[in-house]
Protein backbone atom coordinates (compact mmCIF):
# COMPACT_ATOMS: atom_id res chain seq x y z
CA UNK A 1 0.00 0.00 0.00
CA UNK A 2 0.73 3.67 -0.84
CA UNK A 3 3.09 3.11 -3.77
CA UNK A 4 1.42 3.37 -7.40
CA UNK A 5 3.28 1.04 -9.91
CA UNK A 6 6.18 0.76 -7.49
CA UNK A 7 5.50 5.09 -7.07
CA UNK A 8 5.70 6.54 -3.28
CA UNK A 9 2.08 7.88 -2.85
CA UNK A 10 3.90 11.14 -2.19
CA UNK A 11 5.76 11.02 -5.29
CA UNK A 12 2.23 10.47 -7.17
CA UNK A 13 1.22 13.37 -5.58
CA UNK A 14 4.17 15.46 -6.81
CA UNK A 15 3.89 14.46 -10.20
CA UNK A 16 0.58 16.79 -10.79
CA UNK A 17 2.68 19.92 -9.42
CA UNK A 18 5.35 18.60 -11.85
CA UNK A 19 3.12 18.62 -14.59
CA UNK A 20 1.37 22.31 -14.19
CA UNK A 21 4.68 23.52 -14.27
CA UNK A 22 5.79 21.60 -17.23
CA UNK A 23 2.46 22.80 -19.14
CA UNK A 24 3.35 25.79 -18.74
CA UNK A 25 6.49 26.29 -19.90
CA UNK A 26 5.05 24.18 -22.89
CA UNK A 27 2.74 26.85 -23.81
CA UNK A 28 5.40 29.45 -23.47
CA UNK A 29 7.31 26.90 -26.40
CA UNK A 30 10.61 26.21 -24.33
CA UNK A 31 11.88 22.49 -24.77
CA UNK A 32 14.01 22.35 -21.73
CA UNK A 33 13.84 22.61 -18.18
CA UNK A 34 16.74 21.84 -14.99
CA UNK A 35 15.62 19.51 -11.33
CA UNK A 36 16.50 23.31 -10.05
CA UNK A 37 13.67 25.36 -11.73
CA UNK A 38 11.30 22.22 -10.42
CA UNK A 39 12.61 22.36 -7.56
CA UNK A 40 12.14 25.59 -6.97
CA UNK A 41 8.31 25.48 -8.44
CA UNK A 42 7.34 22.68 -6.54
CA UNK A 43 8.94 23.64 -2.88
CA UNK A 44 11.19 20.42 -2.75
CA UNK A 45 14.89 19.88 -2.94
CA UNK A 46 16.30 19.51 -6.37
CA UNK A 47 17.71 15.95 -5.35
CA UNK A 48 14.02 15.09 -4.45
CA UNK A 49 13.05 16.10 -8.25
CA UNK A 50 15.45 13.66 -9.59
CA UNK A 51 14.64 11.09 -7.08
CA UNK A 52 11.13 11.33 -8.29
CA UNK A 53 11.33 11.47 -11.91
CA UNK A 54 14.08 9.07 -12.21
CA UNK A 55 11.00 6.41 -11.49
CA UNK A 56 10.72 7.08 -14.76
CA UNK A 57 14.28 5.72 -16.49
CA UNK A 58 16.83 7.96 -17.26
CA UNK A 59 15.42 11.09 -18.68
CA UNK A 60 17.39 14.07 -17.95
CA UNK A 61 20.67 15.07 -20.18
CA UNK A 62 23.49 16.23 -19.00
CA UNK A 63 23.85 19.76 -19.96
CA UNK A 64 20.97 20.08 -20.76
CA UNK A 65 18.44 18.93 -18.25
CA UNK A 66 14.93 17.25 -19.00
CA UNK A 67 13.03 17.57 -22.32
CA UNK A 68 10.26 19.29 -22.12
CA UNK A 69 7.94 17.36 -24.34
CA UNK A 70 9.25 13.90 -23.14
CA UNK A 71 8.50 14.66 -19.83
CA UNK A 72 5.49 15.79 -19.95
CA UNK A 73 4.39 12.20 -22.44
CA UNK A 74 5.71 10.38 -19.23
CA UNK A 75 4.42 11.89 -16.74
CA UNK A 76 0.86 11.86 -18.63
CA UNK A 77 1.01 8.32 -18.71
CA UNK A 78 1.72 7.39 -15.27
CA UNK A 79 -1.16 9.78 -14.13
CA UNK A 80 -3.40 7.93 -16.89
CA UNK A 81 -4.62 11.01 -18.30
CA UNK A 82 -2.71 10.66 -21.97
CA UNK A 83 -6.19 9.26 -22.65
CA UNK A 84 -10.04 10.62 -22.25
CA UNK A 85 -11.18 9.48 -18.64
CA UNK A 86 -14.89 9.49 -18.16
CA UNK A 87 -16.43 10.63 -15.33
CA UNK A 88 -19.67 11.20 -13.79
CA UNK A 89 -20.82 14.18 -11.29
CA UNK A 90 -23.79 12.88 -8.05
CA UNK A 91 -25.39 16.75 -7.22
CA UNK A 92 -27.08 19.20 -9.23
CA UNK A 93 -27.16 21.91 -6.92
CA UNK A 94 -25.02 25.02 -6.91
CA UNK A 95 -21.51 23.50 -6.82
CA UNK A 96 -22.59 20.45 -9.52
CA UNK A 97 -23.57 23.37 -11.96
CA UNK A 98 -20.49 25.21 -11.59
CA UNK A 99 -18.63 22.27 -12.30
CA UNK A 100 -20.72 21.01 -15.11
CA UNK A 101 -19.12 24.60 -16.50
CA UNK A 102 -15.84 24.49 -15.41
CA UNK A 103 -14.10 23.62 -18.97
CA UNK A 104 -10.51 22.50 -17.29
CA UNK A 105 -12.18 19.04 -17.27
CA UNK A 106 -12.05 18.76 -20.91
CA UNK A 107 -8.68 21.06 -21.14
CA UNK A 108 -6.96 17.95 -18.43
CA UNK A 109 -8.73 14.99 -20.62
CA UNK A 110 -11.50 14.38 -18.20
CA UNK A 111 -14.75 14.35 -20.10
CA UNK A 112 -17.87 14.47 -17.80
CA UNK A 113 -20.72 12.33 -19.53
CA UNK A 114 -23.62 12.72 -17.26
CA UNK A 115 -24.72 14.12 -13.88
CA UNK A 116 -27.37 12.95 -12.06
CA UNK A 117 -29.73 14.42 -9.06
CA UNK A 118 -32.62 13.08 -6.95
CA UNK A 119 -34.37 16.46 -7.21
CA UNK A 120 -37.57 16.03 -9.75
CA UNK A 121 -37.57 19.83 -10.33
CA UNK A 122 -33.40 19.33 -11.03
CA UNK A 123 -33.86 15.93 -13.31
CA UNK A 124 -34.41 16.60 -16.41
CA UNK A 125 -32.47 19.98 -17.10
CA UNK A 126 -30.38 20.20 -19.80
CA UNK A 127 -26.87 19.67 -19.35
CA UNK A 128 -25.15 20.84 -22.14
CA UNK A 129 -22.04 19.70 -23.81
CA UNK A 130 -22.58 16.11 -21.77
CA UNK A 131 -22.93 12.38 -23.67
CA UNK A 132 -26.10 12.58 -21.66
CA UNK A 133 -27.31 15.99 -21.91
CA UNK A 134 -30.25 15.56 -19.76
CA UNK A 135 -29.56 15.32 -15.11
CA UNK A 136 -30.57 11.80 -14.99
CA UNK A 137 -32.01 10.35 -12.22
CA UNK A 138 -29.59 8.25 -9.40
CA UNK A 139 -31.61 5.16 -10.83
CA UNK A 140 -29.70 5.44 -13.92
CA UNK A 141 -26.27 5.38 -12.59
CA UNK A 142 -24.91 1.81 -12.80
CA UNK A 143 -26.49 1.75 -16.48
CA UNK A 144 -24.83 5.32 -17.54
CA UNK A 145 -21.18 3.73 -15.64
CA UNK A 146 -21.19 0.41 -17.49
CA UNK A 147 -22.27 1.90 -20.94
CA UNK A 148 -19.71 4.77 -21.11
CA UNK A 149 -16.82 2.34 -19.45
CA UNK A 150 -16.76 5.13 -16.73
CA UNK A 151 -13.93 4.90 -13.48
CA UNK A 152 -14.27 8.13 -12.02
CA UNK A 153 -16.99 10.00 -9.79
CA UNK A 154 -17.60 13.33 -8.23
CA UNK A 155 -19.60 13.90 -5.16
CA UNK A 156 -21.66 17.15 -4.71
CA UNK A 157 -24.63 16.40 -2.82
CA UNK A 158 -25.15 17.55 1.11
CA UNK A 159 -23.33 15.47 3.72
CA UNK A 160 -26.11 13.92 4.86
CA UNK A 161 -26.80 12.08 1.41
CA UNK A 162 -22.72 11.49 0.54
CA UNK A 163 -22.42 8.07 2.17
CA UNK A 164 -25.27 6.98 0.10
CA UNK A 165 -24.23 7.87 -2.78
CA UNK A 166 -20.31 7.31 -2.86
CA UNK A 167 -22.10 3.57 -1.62
CA UNK A 168 -23.93 3.58 -5.04
CA UNK A 169 -20.97 4.74 -6.71
CA UNK A 170 -19.19 1.97 -5.40
CA UNK A 171 -21.75 -0.56 -6.50
CA UNK A 172 -21.45 0.57 -9.89
CA UNK A 173 -18.13 -0.14 -10.16
CA UNK A 174 -16.80 3.38 -10.13
CA UNK A 175 -12.70 2.90 -8.89
CA UNK A 176 -12.29 6.69 -7.96
CA UNK A 177 -14.55 9.37 -5.73
CA UNK A 178 -13.80 13.23 -5.75
CA UNK A 179 -15.53 13.92 -2.57
CA UNK A 180 -16.64 17.54 -2.32
CA UNK A 181 -19.17 16.69 0.60
CA UNK A 182 -17.89 17.67 4.27
CA UNK A 183 -17.86 14.27 5.31
CA UNK A 184 -15.01 11.76 5.82
CA UNK A 185 -16.56 8.44 3.67
CA UNK A 186 -16.19 5.06 5.04
CA UNK A 187 -13.83 3.28 3.14
CA UNK A 188 -14.91 0.66 0.02
CA UNK A 189 -13.07 -1.81 -1.30
CA UNK A 190 -11.02 -1.09 -4.27
CA UNK A 191 -12.77 2.77 -4.40
CA UNK A 192 -9.76 5.07 -3.66
CA UNK A 193 -11.86 8.62 -2.31
CA UNK A 194 -9.93 12.17 -2.39
CA UNK A 195 -11.44 14.53 -0.26
CA UNK A 196 -11.88 18.06 -1.06
CA UNK A 197 -13.54 20.08 2.10
CA UNK A 198 -13.14 24.14 1.80
CA UNK A 199 -13.37 24.33 5.13
CA UNK A 200 -10.51 22.61 6.27
CA UNK A 201 -8.24 24.33 3.62
CA UNK A 202 -9.47 27.63 5.10
CA UNK A 203 -8.94 26.18 8.68
CA UNK A 204 -5.39 25.50 7.42
CA UNK A 205 -4.57 29.16 5.92
CA UNK A 206 -5.73 30.68 8.96
CA UNK A 207 -3.53 28.39 11.05
CA UNK A 208 -0.54 29.47 8.59
CA UNK A 209 -1.59 32.98 8.80
CA UNK A 210 -1.42 33.15 12.67
CA UNK A 211 2.31 31.26 12.79
CA UNK A 212 3.05 33.96 10.33
CA UNK A 213 2.07 36.80 12.35
CA UNK A 214 3.56 34.74 15.39
CA UNK A 215 6.87 34.63 13.50
CA UNK A 216 6.63 38.66 12.61
CA UNK A 217 5.82 40.08 16.31
CA UNK A 218 8.23 37.32 18.30
CA UNK A 219 10.52 39.64 20.78
CA UNK A 220 13.83 39.14 20.42
CA UNK A 221 15.50 36.86 22.38
CA UNK A 222 12.55 34.26 22.74
CA UNK A 223 13.22 30.86 21.95
CA UNK A 224 11.94 30.22 18.39
CA UNK A 225 10.60 26.83 16.98
CA UNK A 226 10.10 26.04 13.03
CA UNK A 227 6.57 26.39 11.50
CA UNK A 228 5.03 22.91 10.69
CA UNK A 229 6.03 22.20 6.83
CA UNK A 230 3.75 24.17 3.55
CA UNK A 231 3.78 27.33 5.95
CA UNK A 232 4.60 30.46 4.83
CA UNK A 233 6.63 31.53 8.37
CA UNK A 234 10.15 29.70 8.85
CA UNK A 235 9.32 29.46 12.59
CA UNK A 236 7.32 30.46 15.34
CA UNK A 237 7.68 31.53 19.19
CA UNK A 238 7.92 29.06 21.81
CA UNK A 239 8.71 31.10 24.95
CA UNK A 240 5.16 30.17 26.69
CA UNK A 241 3.38 27.19 27.35
CA UNK A 242 2.04 25.41 24.75
CA UNK A 243 -2.05 26.22 23.78
CA UNK A 244 -4.42 24.08 24.37
CA UNK A 245 -5.74 22.36 21.41
CA UNK A 246 -9.01 20.52 22.86
CA UNK A 247 -7.89 17.59 23.95
CA UNK A 248 -7.97 16.18 26.95
CA UNK A 249 -4.38 14.91 28.21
Amino acid sequence: MGKIEGIPAPAVRRLSLYLRHLEQNEVRRRAKVSSRELSEAVGVTDAQVRKDLAYFGQLGHPGIGYRIDELVGRIRQALGTDQIQKVVLVGAGNLGRALMSYRGFRNKNFELVAVFDNDPEKIGAPARGLACDRILPLDRLGGVVKAHQVKLGIIAVPAAAAQGVADRLADARIGGILNFAPLILQPQPRVTVATVDLAVQLEQLSFQVIVAGAAAGAPKGRRRVRAPRGSNADDVDAGGPPASNGVQQ
